[in-house]
């Protein structure tokens, strides 16, 4: 693997030497950033550098992180860790505010939460939140690992009731009343409520990854460009 790496280090710095923006970009990118983030970001590139050939791959931002770090893409386009990797560099495109969330029907909101007017959100005390069952993001993702830390709770301390990766069906299982999770407030809608607990407040940040000791291609630097334009 690091043999291949190598070839393909030595590949792109010559390839470099020619200032065209031309021939194969590998990247990865979870599954939420490439529905909801990088449609515009890719149209116009794909316009405008044709010669480009795109590599995207879907899965989990740490994956994706990991893929950069052994050089199997080029670039990731994720949500960055909250500390620094070794031998990755990591710029941030998009603050992505989150809020806690439930639907509009669920029971235990009404029953525990102090909801004044009916206009205002539903609030209810991080240790009412902990006994209605929940649906998160797996275990050490960054997101989860930013929301169990804005709660100050860990995974013992939460009533889980399913795990999964997919923001989207996470989205549309709380929407039918199976519990509270961590959404983008872009992902709200009529049919889920934003709770307040206890005025918590907090965002993940999504951006571009690369390896701190390889050059980038001249069609990665431009899609870098163009993510910093369109962010």
């Amino acid at each position: 693997m690091r043999i291949l790496a190598e070839l393909e280090e030595s590949k792109r710095a010559i390839s470099n030497l020619d200032a065209k923006i031309s021939g194969r970009l590998s990247i990865a990118t979870s599954h939420h950033i490439g529905l909801h983030r990088l449609p515009p970001v890719l149209r116009s590139f794909t316009h405008k550098f044709t010669d480009v050939d795109l590599d995207i791959r879907f899965m989990e931002s740490e994956e994706a992180c990991n893929c950069v770090l052994k050089g199997e893409v080029e670039l990731a386009i994720a949500t960055l860790p909250q500390k620094s990797w070794k031998h990755l560099n990591s710029q941030i495109i998009w603050h992505d505010p989150l809020v806690i969330v439930i639907s509009t029907q669920h029971p235990s909101v009404y029953k525990t939460s102090t909801r004044q007017p009916s206009t205002q959100q539903p609030r209810l005390s991080v240790k009412h939140l902990s006994k209605i069952p929940a649906i998160l993001p797996s275990r050490n993702t960054f997101t989860r690992l930013l929301l169990e830390q804005a709660l100050g709770l860990n995974a013992q301390s939460l009533n889980i009731a399913m795990e999964t990766n997919y923001l989207e069906t996470i989205k549309m299982m709380v929407s039918i009343g199976l519990g509270w999770s961590v959404l983008p407030v872009s992902m709200l809608s009529p049919d889920i409520s934003r709770l307040d607990i206890n005025g918590i407040e907090f965002e993940r940040l999504l951006g571009v990854v690369s390896h701190q000791q390889r050059t980038l291609s001249n069609a990665a630097r431009a899609l870098i460009a163009e993510l910093e334009k369109k962010g």
